[in-house]
Order: C-alpha cells, then structure tokens, then sequence
C-alpha cells in the first residue's frame, strides 16, 4: 500500500513538473499539419482529394470473372485521372466487383473498357454512374457549409457553457487539432474523400468535444478532490470511451474486406482522429486548464 501511494506520489510530481512540456507537443504537431495543408492546398487548390461523388465523373462498374489487372495498367497508360477499387467476397477473397472511375465521360470510358477487353459489355457486365460538376461542387459546398455551421455551433455551445475564454478556447482548440491531424494524414495517404468522407469529419466533432467536456467540467466544477485527483478521475473515464470507439472501429476497418468503401472512410478517419484526441486532450488540454486552474487557485 506505502508502495503504491510513493508511486502516485512520484507520479503526481513528475506531471507537475512537466505537463506545460507536454502539453506542446501536440500544438507543434498541429502546426505542421497546418504548414502541410497549406502546401497541399497550393498545390491542388484544396484541403482534400475528392472522389467523383465530389467532382463529378464516371463510376464503371464491371461484375464477372474478368483480368482486372491487365485492364488496370492499360487504362492507366491511358487516362491520367483514373482511378480503381475492388470488391471482394470476405469468405473467398474472389473479386465481386472492379470500380473504375474517371473525371471522363461514360462513353468514353466504356468504349476504352470494351477495346481492351476486346468484347462488348452486355447490360448484366456492368452499371454505369454520372454527376456532372456543378451538380458535385454544390453538393461538396453544402457538406462544408454544414460542417462549418456544425463547428461554430459546438464553439458557441461551449462558451456558454463554461463562460470563462481560456477553457472554452482549450477545448475547441481541442476539437480543431483532431480535424486537422485527420485532414493532413488523410491527404498523406492520399486518400480520395468521399461524401461519407465528409460526413465522418463532421462526426469527429462530437467525439472530439466529449472528452474535452468531460475534463473540463470535472477540473472546474467539481469540488471534491485535490485537482490532479479531478484530472485524473476524468482521464480514466475520459480514455476508457475513446478506447472503447477505437476497438470498434479499427477490428472493422482492418478485418472485413468487403466492408463499403463510404463505411471504410468513416472508420479511417473516426480512427486517426480519435487517436488524435488522445493526445490534444490528455495533453494538450490536460496542461491548459492544469494551469488555469492553478492560476485561479482552483486547486
């Protein structure tokens, strides 16, 4: 028992000693996934890669026992826009279904799919979708709107919540770190965004604030307990649901292989901003309210 209270104890000064120099490290982090979306906006005049549900485009879909990898690299030596997924069956591992998509039109598309194969593609072989580019842009400035609309909302809801500006902006700070770590690995991997893309980043704001919420309330509101001990209280709570939405999630992402590729996206990005999170609140937002605490006296 002595053991264990020495240990809390060295513990407890080792994190005094050292939370406003951890608390900048995921503010460093989040300064370079800014300075890298800024170059990748430079360069592609936006903060994402957008599929064709975004951009407008074609989808040519090609079902049947077919040589999907031959008909890849021709059409690569062909369009410079192409792009491709497989679908695949999670007991047999067989391709179901080979997604072709391009910012050319149908047609096109369908006539260069059919020369190389070397037949023509009867109605069952295939479906085939189409969405202009006004249509697209509209839509993909909708889903911004709602997501912007959606952030200030939750920016409002916590200043009126706490009415105290150096917390409220800890936790939106918070939330906003965890959007942009999210964005930048995104665009690392060079993923092409989807609606349900967007979607999922409008999800993360509500799994974000949670935690930060939860820490807040209990550092600033709570009386019992010493500060560190209110810390603490709402990191176990605090860490044990963002693990919980992380188990979820990432067993689905990576072992069903059929999974939807508008699920998939939703997965990747809860994922990477859920472990995020970990660090911009038991971090980040941990030494900011740690501090202001103790610059009120709140200990």
């Amino acid at each position: 028992m002595e053991q264990t209270q020495e240990k809390v104890r060295k513990s407890e000064k080792w994190f005094n000693k050292n939370y406003k120099i951890l608390m900048l490290l995921p503010i460093i982090l989040t300064v370079l996934s800014l300075i890298y979306l800024f170059n990748f906006y430079s360069a592609n005049n936006d903060l994402i890669l957008k599929d064709t549900s975004l951009s407008g485009g074609t989808i040519l879909t090609l079902y049947g026992n077919l040589d999907f990898s031959n008909l890849e690299s021709a059409l690569k030596q062909e369009y410079t826009d192409i792009s491709f997924r497989r679908l695949t069956n999670s007991q047999t591992g067989d391709i179901t279904a080979f997604i072709i998509e391009s910012s050319s039109q149908p047609e096109e598309i369908k006539a260069s799919v059919e020369k190389i194969l070397g037949a023509e593609l009867k109605s069952e072989d295939y479906s085939l979708e189409f969405t202009g580019s006004n249509l697209s842009n509209s839509f993909y400035n909708q889903l911004i709107k709602a997501f912007l609309i959606a952030f200030i909302l939750m920016s409002v809801v916590v200043f009126i919540l706490f009415r105290s500006f150096i917390p409220s902006i800890a936790v939106i700070f918070a939330a906003f770190s965890d959007i942009v770590m999210a964005i930048a690995a995104v665009d690392l991997l060079g993923i092409k965004m989807s609606a349900a893309g967007i979607a999922a980043f409008l999800m993360l704001v509500g799994y974000s604030v949670d935690t930060d919420i939860l820490l807040t309330t209990r550092a600033l509101k709570k009386k019992e307990g010493a500060l560190n001990q209110r810390i603490f209280g709402a990191f176990k709570v605090g860490i044990f649901m963002t693990l919980t939405a992380l188990i979820a999630i990432i067993p689905a992402f990576i072992l069903i292989k059929d999974l939807p590729d508008s699920f998939r996206q939703i997965f990747l990005v809860l994922g990477i901003g859920l472990v995020a999170d970990i660090f911009n609140t038991w971090l980040t937002n941990v030494g900011i309210i740690k501090w202001y605490c103790e610059r009120k006296g709140r200990k």
